[in-house]
């Protein structure tokens, strides 16, 4: 554990209205599968994580090829599944896509229940329509429910909040809550295509879950140099997320979300006027957001197939 932080340092904050306790801060799973993490070090992370009091863990069937899961799932060996809220994600659009990939995480984190599994990279119009179709990704989720192998359900994406908005509002017209939703919440955010400004007060009224991601953009907002780490994080954890997830690849790393999390105080309106004039000018054209702005953090535009074939009727339709 890092020196000066006890698991009672770490706050814990209610996740929507599941009641479940989730901590501030929770652990991306993108890079403990990166290349350069080697496996012994990603197990160390996540359980000296979870030894610091963090609850709350990130992931997604997609990432790194599974290595991600695959190193979370013996990471959380030995007693320590019991002890975290995992969440994961899927790219299917079709039931029987969305399925397979719940099944193929199960094994992979060596659990037979997932606490929360979202769709994974809304970003697209027909996202929400491909989703919700009779045939469509979030049936097999609610079978996956009521079969006991996932507990809550929610959506994530990175592109556009207009988007975000109307996968809420294609779900409710359905008749459909979603337990949380995930989207990035940062300093820059604040100024360009805002998730913050947009998505987060319907969340906050709907009370559902709020996940903070790309606090600092996989380390692109620090490269503004306008900001600090910590001021990122502190920023993120001010809004009324339920966790702020953040990307870990060392145990130095690691101490700067802790220390973050263990000695943040809420921010006055001056405090957040200060950090947002900082980084106002830099954030004007979403330079350094290129998850808005570029198609390089798409995973499931550079793999379609990832998504599944499109529903059954469309496809009868157009060969009529």
């Amino acid at each position: 554990m890092p020196e000066n932080v006890r698991p009672s340092d770490i706050p814990y904050r209610v996740l929507g209205n599941t009641g479940e306790r989730v901590s501030a801060i929770g652990v991306g799973g993108w890079h403990i599968g990166l290349p350069y993490v080697d496996e012994p070090l990603s197990l160390r992370i996540v359980r000296t994580a979870i030894d610091s009091g963090i609850n709350f863990l990130d992931n997604c069937w997609d990432y790194n090829n599974g290595a991600s899961e695959i190193r979370m799932g013996k990471a959380l060996r030995d007693g320590y599944r019991q002890k975290v809220f995992l969440m994961t994600k899927i790219d299917g659009r079709s039931k029987k896509e969305a399925s397979r990939q719940v099944e193929e995480s199960l094994r992979r984190l060596q659990t037979d229940c997932i606490d929360l599994v979202q769709h994974h990279e809304v970003l697209r119009y027909e996202d929400p329509h491909r989703i919700f179709d009779e045939e469509g990704a979030n049936a097999a989720l609610i079978e996956c429910q009521v079969a006991g192998k996932i507990r809550y359900i929610g959506f994530t994406g990175h592109k556009d909040p207009h988007i975000h908005v109307y996968m809420l509002q294609v779900a409710a017209e359905r008749g459909f809550r979603f337990d949380t939703v995930q989207m990035p919440l940062n300093v820059m955010d604040a100024h360009y295509r805002s998730f913050e400004h947009m998505v987060l007060p319907r969340l906050v009224e709907k009370s559902i879950g709020v996940l903070g991601m790309k606090s600092m953009a996989n380390g692109i907002i620090l490269k503004s140099n306008t900001v600090t780490a910590v001021e990122c994080l502190q920023y993120a954890l001010n809004l009324p997320t339920s966790v702020v997830i953040t990307g870990i690849d060392s145990i130095q790393i690691l101490n700067q979300p802790l220390e973050a999390v263990r000695t943040f105080r809420p921010l006055d309106e001056l405090q957040v006027e200060s950090i947002l004039a900082k980084t106002r000018t830099a954030a004007r054209r979403g330079a350094f957001e290129p998850f808005k702005t570029t198609s390089i953090f798409d995973a499931t535009a550079h793999n379609p197939a990832w998504l599944g074939e499109e529903p059954e009727r469309v496809r009868k339709l157009m060969a009529a």
